[in-house]
Parts: structure tokens; C-alpha cells; sequence
């Protein structure tokens, strides 16, 4: 990209209505750096601390197939950008989809003018903010040829039914069939005042089965999902027997199984999606954003004792293919593994820029957002418990009497950690043995309270994908453990 006018002296805020861009409208590349640069320059030269672009160009497409027929086809197309404006201790956020230089322009003077500041006279010089090197992550790695090497909506459509047709075969008393792929491209660039100025290409994917059961008055429903970042062959590779198979045994065993009785107990939960919990009821605590609001009861508890001693826990964005790995977050941080607890003790928190601003604690690469109409926030990547020094037989013969909860369902938590877990998978523990399956078990507690409980960590360690709603709004994580014991927790039944 390059200007219409080849100035001889400083840029002055009257030339700019006469500076025209010509820009790459169909890729992110070294073209932008020109407009992006004054315009930061421009924030600057009206007071800002900190001025952020982010721009992005999505590619979205979803399928679904009930039973035998294709009922939903969604495509969505967006591209836009976001300017974040920094003032001391405050922000603001305007997101528009004009790329022109002056529709970023105007989106600027937005931001500014929201935090009390206005653009320059006139004769105001405006400084030259040199950025990077443009560091391309898409090109370095080989990302921009995947959107056309992804599968096509007839080949969706194909490998789907296929699916649901397995799944027929593997089922007894099926009521529905249910199999759903989604494919998620997104291009983004980043550019602030720092001089950060960089570029890259994500590619999320994910498939899955949802299987209903029914017979007389007993029902069962099971779901199963796979994610996948970075790899255009995911749907064809999709091994969608097997799962059809597994997911026709959970559903058979739970369509008669008992109901749970409610009590105390202690329980095993299974490596994987079993994550989940630890990624809601405490996870979610050790983001900043929580410190700011003031509703983490772990907010001083850094180089405290939190958990049990046979606890460690990381967040990184590193794991190959997992649904939370980036090459760089949302504010163009490349990424980087965060030792969350070691042997129970807090070690750090997770911090976007703003976070970092305002309690002090450092960046750690997770500034995170669904699109370019959320500003960045802090967010988990692949959050799990470390692997212990435990084997699954020893975690068994631990108990006496109580649950293993398999596969874990949906549920919520509140704001300071309470939660309560619905599990689609159970059995019950009897002298370190699994006899009978059980259902309708919901997992109660409280964050500070199970952390301290989860006495023995297992060695098989297992990543699941998983999908997280907070302030920047939807995103792609991964949560994971390896299979662990509560000693004790509420389980509600009958």
C-alpha cells in the first residue's frame, strides 16, 4: 500500500483528508502497515496512551444432518476491524466493517472522543509510529492455502449422512440421529502503537454425533465431539465408525441404567472433557477479568496454597492441533505455556493487555475474542491438570463406594465459583470395581472447596475441545486432565 503524496517534512494533521490508500482487499498483508501507522500515529498525537487495530476477514460454514437428510446448511461471511483506545487506566472499543482508510479513521475518532479527546488542529504534527517487521504467521507456516484445500459442502453433506447411516447400524432403540460439522476460517491482523504489526490465519474445525435413545419410559442421550485446529483434512479423516460404535455402548448401557441415589461420595472422573470442571469452577477465577470485577476469591492468593498438593495446572496455546491453540492471541502476543498451580500453590493469573494494566500481573499471551465486535479479554487456550504419579488401578482401589463419572454433560457455574455438573455417563464403584451403570447424577460444589479434594491425579492425561462464553464472547479452548479422584463431593439423583 502505498501513498498518494510523497511528504518531504513530518506528517500534519491538515494533510490528511488529501492522502489516499490503495489496499490489498483480499489478504492482510505489508500494504496496510502505511494507513495503520498514521492512524496510530494520529491517536497518539491526540493524547491516547495506546491505540490497537485489529482487523479480520471470517469464513464460516456449518451442516447438520438429522437422521438421513441434510436440514441445515449456514454459511457466513464477515470482514471488519476493531480500535481499542487506552487513556491511563481506561478503554474503549468501536468495531466497524468500512476498512477504508477513512472508516478506520472515523472509528478512531469514535474511541477517542468516548475517553474526552479529539483530533489535532490542524498544524498538529503527527508522529511516526514504526512498526515490525510484518510478523506473518499464515505465510511462515504455510496457512493460506487451507480454506481451499477444506472440504466442500457436498462433501459435508456426504461424510454426514454416512455418519448418521453408521450410527443407525451401531444404535438399538434410536430416536434421533444427530451428526453436525462446523468449519471456521479467520484471517486477523494486528497493529498498535507499540509497534506490534502482525498477521495470521486460524482454521477451527469440529464434528460431532448427538445420539437420543429411547424405549417404553427409559431414556438415554449421549454426545460426542472432536475438534481440530490447522489441519484442512480433519472431516475426511473423521474416523466416524468408531465413534458411531463407542457412542451406541454409552447410550445402550445408560438407556437402563438406575437412577443415582443422592449423598456424599467420593468419585473418579474420566481424563478428557472430564476437564471441564476445573476449566469452569476455577479456571475462569484466574482470568483477570474476574480480578477486575473483584469476584475471584483468588485475587491475593498468588504464591498461596489453592489446591491439593498433587495438583498442577497449565494454560498454553501451544499443544499441536488442540482447539485452543494459537500461533499469536488477539493482541498479537505470540503464545506461550502459563503454569497456572504447581503442587497446589498459585503461581500466576492470566492476563490481556487491559488486565495486565489494571491489576499489575503479566501479559501471558491470552488477550482472546470471538470477532472483530468484542474487544480482547483474558481468556484460557488448552487449560488441564497435569499428569500425576498415579496409575487408574490405583485410583479405583482407593474407594470403597462411589461414582465414576465418565462423561460429563452440560451445567453452570456462578460468578465466584459455585457450580453444579450434570453427568451423561456414570457407573457406580464398589470396592475399588465398576459394577452398574447410573444416571441423572449432577455434581455440586464450590471451587475452593474441590480444589483442595482432588487427592490423586492419574497419568493419561486426554484434551477435549470445548467451546467458552465470557466478555469477549464465544471462543475455542481446550479443556483436559488425566483421570482424577474428588475425595468427596454432593451428587444430586433421586
Amino acid at each position: 500500500m502505498t501513498l498518494s503524496i510523497q511528504p518531504s517534512t513530518l506528517l500534519i494533521s491538515k494533510q490528511l483528508p488529501s492522502l489516499k490508500y490503495t489496499s490489498t482487499s483480499d489478504r492482510f498483508d505489508e500494504t496496510w502497515e502505511a494507513p495503520l501507522s498514521t492512524l496510530l500515529g494520529l491517536g497518539r498525537a491526540a493524547g491516547a496512551d495506546f491505540i490497537e487495530f485489529f482487523l479480520e476477514r471470517n469464513n464460516y460454514i456449518s451442516c447438520l444432518a438429522e437422521d438421513d437428510t441434510i436440514t441445515s446448511i449456514s454459511p457466513k461471511l464477515s470482514t471488519g476491524a476493531g480500535v481499542r483506545v487506552f487513556r491511563g487506566k481506561g478503554d474503549c472499543y468501536v468495531s466497524t466493517n468500512d476498512l477504508t482508510f477513512t472508516g478506520l479513521k472515523a472509528a478512531l475518532e469514535k474511541g477517542l472522543a468516548i475517553l474526552g479527546l479529539a483530533l489535532p488542529t490542524p498544524n498538529a504534527y503527527i508522529p511516526e509510529i514504526n512498526l515490525e517487521l510484518l510478523r506473518d504467521y499464515a505465510t511462515k507456516k504455510g496457512k493460506d492455502i487451507w480454506l481451499s484445500e477444506c472440504s466442500s459442502m457436498r462433501e459435508m453433506g456426504e461424510i454426514l449422512l454416512s455418519a448418521n447411516a453408521k450410527l443407525q447400524q451401531k444404535a438399538t432403540h434410536t430416536q434421533s440421529r444427530r451428526a453436525t460439522y462446523f468449519r471456521d476460517w479467520q484471517e486477523v491482523l494486528v497493529a498498535s502503537s507499540d509497534g506490534t504489526f502482525a498477521r495470521d490465519i486460524r482454521l477451527t474445525q469440529s464434528v460431532g454425533y448427538n445420539l437420543l435413545c429411547a424405549d417404553g419410559a427409559n431414556r438415554s442421550s449421549i454426545a460426542e465431539r472432536a475438534g481440530s485446529t490447522s489441519d484442512p483434512n480433519f472431516l475426511r479423516n473423521w474416523q466416524y465408525e468408531s465413534a458411531a460404535e463407542a457412542i451406541a455402548e454409552s447410550a445402550g448401557k445408560m438407556l437402563y441404567a438406575d437412577y443415582v441415589e443422592s449423598g456424599t461420595y467420593p468419585i473418579i472422573m474420566a481424563n478428557q472433557f472430564g476437564g471441564v470442571i476445573f476449566h469452569e469452577a476455577c479456571g475462569h477465577l484466574l482470568e483477570t477479568t474476574q480480578i477486575e470485577r473483584e469476584t475471584s476469591p483468588f485475587a491475593d492468593k498468588k504464591g498461596e496454597k489453592i489446591a491439593h498438593e498433587s495438583l498442577t495446572a497449565w494454560d498454553e496455546g501451544l499443544s499441536e492441533n488442540a482447539f485452543g491453540t494459537i500461533d499469536m492471541d488477539d493482541e498479537g502476543m505470540p503464545a506461550q505455556r502459563t503454569l497456572l498451580i504447581e503442587k497446589g500453590v498459585l503461581k500466576n493469573f492470566l492476563a490481556d493487555r487491559s488486565g495486565s494494566l489494571r491489576t499489575g500481573h503479566p501479559r501471558t499471551g491470552s488477550g482472546r475474542r470471538q470477532n472483530y465486535t468484542y474487544a480482547a479479554a483474558s481468556r484460557m487456550r488448552n487449560t488441564y491438570i497435569a499428569p500425576g504419579e498415579y496409575t487408574n488401578e490405583d485410583l479405583f482401589a482407593s474407594i470403597e463406594k462411589g461414582i465414576y463419572c465418565k462423561k460429563m454433560g452440560g451445567g453452570s457455574v456462578g460468578a465466584t465459583g459455585q457450580f453444579n455438573f450434570g453427568v451423561d455417563e456414570a457407573y457406580l464403584i464398589e470396592n475399588g470395581k465398576i459394577t452398574k451403570p447410573l444416571k441423572g447424577a449432577i455434581l455440586i460444589g464450590e471451587a475452593q472447596e474441590i480444589m483442595n479434594k482432588i487427592s490423586m491425579c492419574s497419568q493419561d492425561l486426554g484434551l477435549a475441545a470445548g467451546f467458552c462464553g465470557s466478555i469477549s464472547g464465544s471462543i475455542y479452548t481446550t479443556v483436559g486432565q488425566p483421570h482424577i479422584k474428588v475425595d468427596s463431593i454432593t451428587v444430586g439423583g433421586r
